[in-house]
């Protein structure tokens, strides 16, 4: 007889402390409201204090427990001291998602050194100190850990009407770095794994759609994702119903690019 429960899956996070970065908007504030609605308490980070401030009286509302951290990913100093405050507050975290992340739009030649250390801090140095800060914690309380780094079908796909060197590139290194992290932890049973999602709606999305138009049109199905379609792909890898499940990404882009 099998120990395991037919079917094998569950989205009960209770126990666990998730932390999510890049909350004030879009994907990373519905991230930060899927964990705590099921169960899980939940730290978020953000530059704009008034927004995190106002999320966390809406989970609190809900009866969640949470903890706001104000959380520039471009200062080592920052993501360090966040990590401890929320840790401070709701415990080990035990569910980190990299979300925090910035676009260039800019073409390879027109990139200052300002915006390629913002653009590469932010999307790849920050995700990695904050995931092995985590990790360390992670071994160190001898407990099983989630890591999902939010990368983008740009890791794959590049189009030459869109600059975006430097942006794929460092969700590029994200993926692999997805990658590498995932099988260096393995024996630890923290599992790393990525989403890379096309075009959902979000700020960064608006922004685009601001200076190029209509991209829906050219899509197979016609339409923008919406942030609650990625629910159900961050609830698998961050569940225990991913519990073999290590070095992957997994694509979330409605058809809209090929293969």
């Amino acid at each position: 007889m099998s120990d395991f429960p037919t079917p094998n899956f569950s989205i009960d996070l209770s126990g666990q402390v998730a932390l999510v970065t890049g909350a004030t908007a879009g994907l990373g504030q519905r991230f930060a409201r899927v964990l705590a609605a099921c169960g899980a308490k939940v730290a978020f980070t953000g530059r704009r204090k008034e927004r995190l401030d106002a999320l966390a009286q809406e989970l609190r509302a809900n009866g969640a427990e949470c903890e706001p951290v104000v959380m520039d990913m471009t200062d080592r100093a920052q993501i360090r001291a966040g990590l401890a405050q929320a840790e401070e507050a709701l415990g080990t975290v035990t569910i980190l998602v990299n979300n925090a992340g910035v676009p260039d739009a800019q073409y390879a030649t027109k990139i200052d050194d300002d915006m390629f250390d913002s653009i590469v801090n932010t999307n790849l140095e920050g995700p990695w100190i904050l995931s092995c800060a985590v990790a360390e914690r992670l071994m160190k309380a001898q407990l099983p850990g989630r890591i999902i780094n939010i990368a983008s079908m740009a890791a794959f796909d590049v189009q030459p009407q869109f600059p975006s060197a430097l942006y794929v590139t460092t969700k590029g290194a994200l993926v692999r770095m997805t990658e590498a992290m995932a099988t260096e932890w393995a024996k630890y049973f923290i599992n790393v794994n990525a989403i890379a999602p096309a075009t959902f709606r979000s700020e960064m999305v608006e922004d685009l759609l601001e200076r190029t138009g209509d991209l829906a049109q050219y899509f197979p199905r016609k339409r923008i994702c919406e942030p609650p379609q990625m629910d159900s792909t961050l609830l698998f890898l961050a569940s225990p119903s991913s519990e073999c499940v290590t070095g992957t990404v997994i694509k979330v882009d409605d058809g809209q690019l090929g293969r």
